[in-house]
């Protein structure tokens, strides 16, 4: 049996760090969490390269900086990064 794509593969959370998301305006958080949603709903992981954010990231800094010392948040929900975005249901109490 051939493979199919499932739709929905991709993930919806857009993180940045948050100096950069402090500086960006209102439309520009908007059209990048638009694109990671958009592609997350057609099964992508990546967003379109045209949402590309320029400037996230300090001259001369390694990858390894860039990630661990910056504070990075959801760009969505200005809340950090990795914390759940949904609310657990809490089951009834047995007595």
């Amino acid at each position: 049996m051939a493979k199919s794509k499932v739709k929905g593969g991709g993930t919806k959370k857009v993180c940045l760090p948050a100096a950069k998301v402090r500086s960006m305006s209102k439309a520009e958080r908007a059209a990048v969490v638009r694109a990671k949603r958009k592609a997350a709903s057609s099964g992508k992981y990546k967003r379109s390269s045209k949402s590309n954010v320029k400037g996230a990231r300090k001259k001369g800094a390694t990858l390894r900086d860039w990630f661990e010392k910056e504070n990075w948040i959801n760009v969505a929900t200005g809340r950090p990064c990795g914390e759940p975005t949904k609310k657990k249901k809490r089951g009834k109490k047995s007595r």
